[in-house]
């Protein structure tokens, strides 16, 4: 005779999480926006180094040693996309240029009729 095993007593429903109350999305540019921006006002014909790019953010106002993550990201992002080219280096280190290939495609869309 094979005794079923007493059911295990059911626990007591949890009260749903609270969702903590969402931050707000700060206003202004992205960090790729900024990192664009500042590519496109060098006017170094290799590129900007990774390094002279964090500092044209920190003299811009953003906080690049708070958010250093966010800056390499936003860098492998733009390379991978096609926005910026790195002329030098591997990953998020080395020079990066803008892509006058994409940059030309932008302007040619930007007309519209």
């Amino acid at each position: 005779m094979a005794e079923a095993a007493p059911a295990p007593a059911a626990a007591p429903p949890k009260a749903p999480k609270k969702k903590s109350a969402a931050r707000p999305k700060k206003a202004g540019p992205s960090v790729g926006e900024l990192i664009v921006k500042a590519v496109s006002q060098s006017k170094e014909r290799s590129g900007v180094s990774l390094a002279a790019l964090k500092k044209a953010l920190a003299a811009g106002g953003y906080d690049v040693d708070k958010n250093n993550s966010r800056v390499k990201i936003a860098v492998k992002s733009l390379v991978t996309k096609g926005t910026l080219v790195q002329t030098k280096g591997t990953g998020a280190s080395g020079s990066f240029k803008l892509n006058k290939k994409q940059a030309e495609a932008r302007r040619g869309n930007v007309g519209g009729s």
